[in-house]
């Protein structure tokens, strides 16, 4: 078990952020965790220890959303996602740390450029097989890697406009699948070592503790607010990231 207090000092903060995320609290914020983690440790193993915590959250926010989602948009983005998972497997075992670090870190920095850059969502669009299909297979891939599937699935469902409740329930479903199929890979890749194992075990109560609590705050709380705070340190998180992964690259 890993016993480093800095460890924990990055993790608890980043697994009640993704509780919260999966509890319907804004659901963008989830996108924080990892690289978060990532100040304490290697990312593909933050993403180790993340994934059984995700399993456990996504089996307490399907419950509490539960018989609310779109069985139709599930249907068109699940293959997609599946794909983005089997490519996400063939292709993260080649990167070193560093490479990983200036991935999260890209990626982090655009995720909150977009957010605060973006224009206000206009026309309301129905479910579509190939807008569903691209960026299911984007979150299957950034969800294998960093547990970021969430905005580019956002990107898609958030135009329809769905009532609030439909919305996150649709989240809940989708991600509880992929979370379900990536143990495969993760296994097959020697992921869940005894010391990933036992860690997450450690941190297994937080889990269910964020999203009861991000569904608790889905009505009471300035959603507004908690997405400006959370993206401010993604950012200030993303660029150390980023800084880090290109200075261990060139050296």
């Amino acid at each position: 078990m890993i016993t480093e207090p800095f460890f924990y000092v990055c993790a608890i903060p980043a697994i009640l952020i993704f509780g919260l995320a999966k509890g319907g609290f804004g659901g963008g914020i989830a996108v924080i965790s990892v690289p978060l983690i990532s100040l304490a440790m290697p990312p593909v193993q933050a993403a180790a220890i993340m994934l059984p915590l995700l399993i456990i959250m996504d089996a307490v926010a399907v419950w509490s959303f539960r018989g609310k989602w779109s069985k139709t948009n599930i249907r068109l983005t699940l293959p997609g996602a599946i794909a983005g998972i089997v490519v996400g497997a063939f292709t993260f075992r080649y990167l070193s740390d560093d490479a990983i670090r200036l991935l999260i870190g890209f990626v982090s920095l655009v995720f909150c450029l977009n957010y605060w850059l973006q224009p206000s969502l206009e026309k309301k669009t129905e479910p579509n097989l190939l807008h569903g299909s691209l960026w299911a297979t984007i979150a299957g891939f950034t969800s294998f890697g960093i547990h970021a599937g969430g905005p580019p699935m956002s990107i898609y469902l958030l135009p329809q406009k769905m009532e609030k409740t439909l919305l996150m329930g649709t989240f809940a479903v989708f991600f509880a699948v992929v979370n379900l199929v990536k143990l495969i890979p993760y296994t097959w890749l020697g992921q869940f070592d005894k010391t990933n194992l036992l860690t997450a075990l450690v941190l297994a109560p937080l889990a269910p503790i964020g999203v009861r609590l991000g569904y608790f705050l889905l009505h009471r709380i300035s959603e507004q607010l908690v997405y400006r705070l959370c993206y401010f340190f993604l950012f200030v998180v993303g660029g150390k990231l980023l800084y880090d992964g290109a200075l261990g690259m060139t050296s």
